[in-house]
């Protein structure tokens, strides 16, 4: 059965590639299309792979794939994207502040700078609609949110467990909570060159806008701003608190049976939703609806919030979590015979595989794999010694890489869509891609030569 399985794994990986390439390609040729069978595609593709996974290993062992992947992964993950998208809908900034290359340099970085102490996700959706609010008077303005999605949604994630999920997984197997401040230095070094890159794009688009007779409507530039909702900041701590609960409440005694194992409500066969998963679960969710329900509606019509950008996440990555399991079985089990044993291979694969895959587990994996390569110094993880070199590569490229496409981080598809429903032409997934190409792959080959040699 397992020689049969690890022969056809690699053929059900097809359903994988082809939902990548319908969100690449479809919304090119057939947009209004798409955007109305979204949900009929994300549903066929992932039955294309779980039906013959059936026909293989079984209809139980597919339940319990199916369900693992849903109940343990995508719940959890959809909830904090649902409680972050309402709480950071619920803020507002107004006034006198226009959108120019040096206010949009300081929001990108007091942006990347928030992202560890909020995590990506809640400085994204706490950034992107001031941000927008204040370039709304600009026509082009792609780019601000393409470097926006390079920062914010990813490589100021980099400094604690809180910035980015892998991070917070390797805290939960003994790695100490601000071990990772170690990567400071690689942070600055990369939000100097991207900020100097940005910024003479940034001028050089924002004189064509200028020259062409676009003006901001402000009356005292740049002396008067107005915050409303700022009460929702606490909801956002609590959000905050319920996510590093879901990395600590798993490792007390209290939450974990005579077996080892975290202690949860059964679902079918081995799967169960962890009581850890369901308090963090519970207090965002509640977080969301104490935010809805102490702010006044004008501010949300403000923010011109509606639900299209969840509901589009939500929707595409119910298939994008089903169908990319084949490829996490495959790096699993064929990840420690890659032959990686340099910091920089560390680096580019785990952030290759993190720029298409949930970056969490390709985390795990290439993080079990240093710790059995039997070193002796380094820090001491729940699968052996790491190098201190060697887990700044695999942490870097897992939060740096994630930024390669729209689909490496969770926030980057949420930033992608709350700026196509507020009228800027986001690039497509390839033409994305393109930008990350030119910029982002420069930056990290820097890195390669600096840091992880």
């Amino acid at each position: 059965m397992e020689e049969s399985m690890a022969a056809f794994l690699p053929w059900l990986c097809i359903p994988f590639a082809g939902l990548l390439l319908c969100i690449a390609i479809l919304p090119l040729v057939r947009a209004e299309w798409w955007e109305a069978h979204q949900p009929h595609m994300a549903a066929a593709w992932s039955l294309l792979f779980l039906l013959p996974f059936a026909a293989v290993c079984g209809a139980g062992r597919a339940a319990e794939t199916f369900l693992e992947c849903m109940i343990n992964d995508y719940l959890t993950f959809i909830v904090l994207l649902f409680g972050l998208f309402c709480v950071s809908g619920n803020i507002t900034m107004s006034g006198d502040l226009a959108g120019s290359p040096r206010i949009n340099v300081g929001l990108l970085a007091l942006g990347t700078l928030l992202s560890s102490w909020i995590g990506t996700t809640g400085a994204s959706m706490l950034m992107i609609r001031p941000v927008i609010k204040m370039n709304a008077w600009r026509r082009r303005r792609r780019h601000i949110i393409v470097f926006f999605i390079f920062l914010v949604s990813n490589m100021g994630g980099c400094l604690t467990p809180i910035g980015d999920p892998p991070l917070l997984m390797g805290f939960m197997r003994g790695v100490p909570f601000f071990w990772s401040l170690k990567l400071l230095p690689v942070l600055l070094f990369n939000l100097v060159l991207l900020l100097t890159v940005f910024y003479r794009i940034d001028m050089r688009a924002y004189r064509a806008d200028i020259a062409a007779g676009l003006k901001p409507d402000i009356s005292r530039p740049g002396t008067e701003v107005k915050l409303r909702g700022l009460h929702n900041l606490v909801f956002l701590i609590l959000i905050i608190a319920a996510v590093i609960l879901s990395g600590t409440l798993p490792g007390l005694p209290a939450f974990r049976d005579a077996a080892g194992n975290v202690k949860g409500i059964p679902i079918f066969g081995e799967v169960r939703l962890g009581f850890p998963a369901l308090i963090e679960i519970v207090m965002i969710l509640l977080a969301a609806y104490l935010s809805f329900a102490t702010t006044p509606a004008s501010i949300r019509r403000e923010n011109h919030f509606t639900w299209g950008a969840i509901q589009e996440v939500a929707v595409l990555f119910v298939g994008i979590f089903i169908t990319m399991q084949p490829a996490l079985m495959l790096l699993k089990a064929n990840g420690a015979k890659l032959g990686i044993t340099e910091p920089f291979q560390m680096f580019w694969t785990t952030g290759m595989l993190s720029s298409f895959l949930d970056n969490t587990p390709t985390y795990l994996v290439f993080l079990t794999t240093a710790g059995a390569l039997g070193y002796s110094e380094g820090i001491l993880t729940a699968f052996g010694m790491v190098p201190v070199k060697m887990l700044e590569a695999i942490s870097a490229g897992a939060v740096f890489m994630g930024a390669n496409t729209y689909i490496g981080n969770a926030p980057n598809f949420m930033v992608k869509s709350i700026a196509d429903e507020n009228g800027i032409r986001m690039p497509s997934f390839f033409g994305y891609f393109v930008w990350s190409l030119a910029i982002l792959i420069p930056v990290f080959l820097v890195d390669t030569l600096v840091f992880f040699r």
